[in-house]
C-alpha cells in the first residue's frame, strides 16, 4: 500500500504546491487506508509522560486544521502535530506562498498561519477516534494586540482535546513573532502559559516550545533556562530557517522559511546546543532535514528523544515513515540498545 501512496505523492509533485497540499489533505480524509503494521518494540519510547509506539512524528504544517487525523493515524507515525492554529481564522499571506526547491530537496513557505481558527480546530479534535498521540501547535493572529494572550486562549479552548500543546514562537512568516524568543517577552509568555496549564485525561497536558534554528548558542541556552524555569515539558528544535546558503533552485530567493535537506546541518547544530545547555534536564524533539533512518538516529544520539518529519514526505512519499522506522530499529539493535531512550545523547 505504501507503494501506491508514494506513487500518489509523485503525481502530486507535478501540481502547484499549494494545490497539491490541498489534494493530499482531501485524500487523507477520504481514501480508506489500511492501518500501519505494529511497530518493532525497540522503537517504543516515552516523552514528557506521553507513551509513543515509535519516536517518528509528523511536524506541524501539513494538517493545519486537524482535517486529516483519521488518515494520518494510519500512516505509522508515533505522534502527529496539527496546526499552527490561531484563535481567529485567517487567510494567511498572499499566494503564491509555497515553493518546491526540487534541486535542493527543500521547501520555502510563507503561508502566514493560514487556518480556520480555534473553533473549527476544536471540533475536529473532538471528533477524532483512537490513534496516535496528537499535539496542537498554537500560534498568534497576525494583527493581535497581545500575542501571549492568543496562546493562552488556544490552551484554554483546546483543554482536554489535545494530548500535548506546542507554543510556536519561531515561525518567520508572522512579523515580530520571533521576538517572543527574547528573555523578557519569553518570561511573560511562559509565565502566562504556566498559569493556564490545560488538562488531558485528568492530568496536566505537556506543553512544548518550538524554537528557530537561527539562534546563537547563548540564545538557545537562555531559552533552555527560561523553559525550565516555567515548567515547559520539552523543546522542539527547530523550525524553518531564513538562511539561503548553497541553494541551487530558481526559487532560492523567495521570502519565507526554508525547510528540507539544506536545514539538516543547522537544525542538528541547534539540537546539539540545546542538549549541551539542557544536560538531560529537558527532553528535546529533533526536526529539520530528517529524511532517513540515519538522520533520525543521529538526532537521537545528539540528544533528541523523538523526531519529526514534514518536507521529506513531499519528495519521498508516506512510505518514508516505514523505511525510517525499519532502519532506525536495525541501528538501535546493532549498537546494543534495547529501546530509544537508551540511545539518547550517546
Amino acid at each position: 500500500m505504501s507503494g501506491l501512496a508514494d506513487l500518489g505523492a509523485a503525481l502530486l509533485r507535478k501540481l502547484d504546491p499549494e494545490t497539491a497540499h490541498g489534494l493530499a489533505i482531501k485524500a487523507l480524509q477520504t481514501v480508506p487506508l489500511p492501518g500501519a503494521r505494529a511497530d518493532d518494540p525497540v522503537l517504543a519510547t516515552t516523552i514528557a509522560g506521553l507513551e509513543l509506539p515509535n519516536p517518528v512524528g509528523l511536524a506541524a504544517g501539513l494538517d493545519k486544521n486537524g482535517d486529516a487525523l483519521t488518515g494520518l493515524s494510519k500512516l505509522g507515525f508515533g505522534f502527529v502535530e496539527c496546526g499552527s492554529v490561531t484563535p481567529l481564522a485567517q487567510a494567511g499571506n498572499p499566494k503564491p506562498r509555497l515553493f518546491r526547491l526540487a534541486e535542493d530537496r527543500a521547501i520555502i513557505n510563507r503561508m502566514g498561519f493560514n487556518n480556520a481558527g480555534l473553533e473549527a480546530f476544536a471540533a475536529r479534535l473532538g471528533d477524532r477516534r483512537n490513534g496516535p498521540v496528537v499535539g496542537a501547535n498554537l500560534g498568534a493572529n497576525k494583527d493581535t494586540a497581545d500575542r501571549a494572550a492568543d496562546y493562552v486562549t488556544g490552551l484554554q479552548r483546546l483543554d482536554g482535546l489535545a494530548d500535548y500543546f506546542t507554543i510556536n514562537i519561531s515561525s518567520p512568516n508572522t512579523p515580530g513573532l520571533r521576538a517572543l524568543q527574547g528573555r523578557e517577552a519569553l518570561d511573560d509568555l511562559l509565565g502566562r502559559v504556566a498559569e493556564t496549564r490545560p488538562k488531558a485525561a485528568g492530568r496536566a497536558a505537556p506543553v512544548f516550545l518550538k524554537i528557530a534554528p537561527d539562534l546563537t548558542q547563548a540564545e538557545i541556552a537562555m531559552i533552555v533556562e527560561a523553559a525550565l524555569a516555567h515548567g515547559i515539558d520539552a523543546l522542539i528544535v527547530s523550525n524553518t530557517t531564513l538562511d539561503r546558503d548553497g541553494l541551487r533552485s530558481a526559487h532560492a530567493g523567495e521570502a519565507g522559511g526554508l525547510s528540507g535537506a539544506p536545514l539538516r546541518g543547522k537544525a542538528l547544530n541547534a539540537l546539539r546546543d540545546a542538549a549541551g545547555a539542557a544536560q538531560g534536564r529537558l527532553p528535546l524533539i529533533g526536526v529539520g532535514g530528517i529524511a532517513s533512518g540515519e538522520d533520525a538516529y543521529v538526532r537521537i544520539r545528539a540528544g533528541a528523544s523523538a523526531v519529526q518529519l514534514y518536507s521529506a514526505l513531499i519528495y519521498e512519499g508516506p512510505g518514508l515513515i516505514g523505511r525510517i522506522k525499519r532502519d532506525l530499529a536495525l541501528r538501535l539493535r546493532a549498537d546494543g540498545f534495547s529501546n530509544v531512550s537508551e540511545a539518547v545523547s550517546t
